[in-house]
């Protein structure tokens, strides 16, 4: 049987999502916990794609096979029960057996936190402390040039070689908190992100509410396709998986 469940972490105290060697990930403690339900037999996830160290998600989605007979509520149960407290299994679909939760996704949506007031050590994993006014009325245009089909090669990681470097952004926002002025939230929903992309969105957007950048510079920097054009790569901490679409 074919399962797909919806999980949440807080990627505080991971190596990012992906299992690696000797190292702490959310996908290497979720399948030791398959492993003791499944009788010992080792299970691969699959997942709709990787966070990088400290990044969190709200709703990343994986599937995986067992061959045992249990019900989705008794399994999502019992791997609540065995993982550590920074990942929750919120639910389990059975789905069918051509689904993939990376390849039949649509799209995804990411948020990038902000807090522009002074700094706040109990925020500090899960909100970018930048600490300093931003001009967000040019961010949110700034914002708006990344809406659409481009290459976003400028945007990505510098040794990331990829066929493709096109995707779509088909929403972008700039929310303010209304209880908190200080703070802002930027979203992204597109078809697909590449490795670094919403980060290097994001701290080049940071650069144009510093006024060291204009917002129409988005423009040049997608048109030119040179990472170097870009801006730095924003923290881990404020960014969050917040849903993907099938």
């Amino acid at each position: 049987m074919k399962y797909c469940m919806t999980f949440s972490y807080d990627g505080s105290n991971f190596s990012g999502y992906q299992k690696q060697p000797k190292l702490r990930t959310v996908q290497g403690e979720i399948e030791k916990a398959l492993k003791e339900i499944n009788d010992n037999k080792k299970v691969d996830i699959h997942a709709s794609g990787r966070t990088d160290a400290k990044v969190h998600a709200l709703n990343q989605k994986a599937h995986f096979e067992l061959d045992m007979k249990i019900t989705v509520d008794k399994l999502a149960k019992g791997l609540n029960s065995l993982l550590p407290e920074d990942i929750y299994i919120k639910k389990i679909d059975e789905v069918a057996d051509d689904f993939h939760a990376r390849f039949s996704a649509i799209g995804k949506e990411y948020v990038y936190v902000i807090n522009m007031g002074e700094y706040n050590p109990l925020e500090r994993n899960y909100v970018y402390q930048h600490s300093d006014k931003l001009d967000v009325i040019e961010m949110e245009r700034g914002l708006k040039y990344i809406e659409g089909t481009h290459n976003f090669r400028a945007f990505t990681k510098v040794d990331e070689e990829k066929d493709d470097y096109v995707r779509t952004i088909s929403q972008t926002n700039l929310i303010r908190d209304n209880k908190d002025l200080n703070k802002i939230t930027l979203v992204f929903v597109g078809t697909g992100f590449l490795r670094y992309m919403v980060r290097n969105i994001v701290g080049t957007l940071i650069e144009v509410g510093q006024g060291k950048r204009k917002s129409e510079d988005i423009i040049d920097i997608l048109k030119s396709k040179d990472r170097t054009k870009a801006g730095k790569t924003a923290n881990p901490e404020g960014l969050y998986l917040k849903n993907v679409f099938y």
